[in-house]
């Protein structure tokens, strides 16, 4: 009988998962998101009119926003007035920050803070910037 020269036993499976294509997507995804988040944030571009204040944060209120243009938006979508006037029906213990572009007819603010008024919100901020 005749030996073998090779054995098929020493064959054997790598059952490990190489980390580094998985390392460079998540890196890649993080620069992705920190670099578009603030874009994101940000939303619609109004020069704010000048003014001292104290600095709050916006985190947990709803930002209804005045564009030099006139249009209104909440939270950095296009509504009408009247949608306006619905949804701060649907919720009268928000907070509200106003965001007017200092183009903007001063009857237009007062339009909105109105319609907040008519919906009893007693939460509501007027943004500015802060004076340099």
């Amino acid at each position: 009988m005749r030996k073998r020269k090779s054995s098929l036993v020493s064959i054997r499976e790598v059952s490990d998962i190489n980390l580094t294509p998985l390392m460079d997507l998540t890196f890649i995804l993080l620069i992705t998101f920190i670099i578009t988040f603030p874009m994101i944030e940000q939303g619609i571009s109004v020069r704010l009119p000048s003014g001292k204040g104290e600095l709050k944060s916006s985190d947990q209120g709803r930002d209804i926003t005045i564009d030099a243009n006139g249009n209104l938006f909440l939270d950095s979508l296009p509504v009408s007035k009247d949608e306006l006037k619905q949804a701060m029906n649907s919720m009268p213990d928000a907070l509200v920050y106003v965001r007017a572009d200092t183009a903007v007819n001063y009857g237009r603010v007062a339009d909105v803070v109105g319609i907040l008024k008519e919906a009893k919100i007693e939460k509501m901020a007027l943004v500015t910037q802060a004076e340099e």
